[in-house]
């Protein structure tokens, strides 16, 4: 389950860009397409946060619906697949979104 080295990242990241302040919520971004498990995620967040400035943190996690652009007929298209072909038939497809993993952003307390 790769989800739990991610979470540690996650955590990680989190983690520095508070800088020693408490952090009170956590938004990711998880593209259709990023083989991630939002929900693995999701369950492994409490215990890796544990002893952390992440520690007690919500976490919200926003879908990101896959989208593709075929290279021949210039159509943008919804993505359900990695490697979806484009409704003309051309496998000539550049994945436009669904493939990210992001912080999208983080809220910590205000320094007393």
């Amino acid at each position: 389950m790769h989800e739990l080295a991610l979470t540690h990242e996650i955590v990680t990241v989190v983690t520095q860009a508070a800088r020693g302040r408490r952090v009170t919520r956590v938004t990711l971004e998880v593209g259709a397409l990023a083989g991630v498990m939002s929900d693995a995620i999701a369950f492994c967040f409490d215990a890796v946060a544990q002893g952390t400035a992440v520690e007690g943190a919500a976490l919200e996690i926003l879908a990101v619906e896959g989208r593709g652009r075929c290279r021949s007929c210039g159509q943008e298209f919804a993505a359900a697949a990695l490697y979806q072909p484009c409704l003309c038939g051309s496998h000539e497809v550049d994945l436009l979104r669904g493939g990210e993993l992001n912080v999208k952003s983080v809220e910590v307390e205000e320094a007393s």
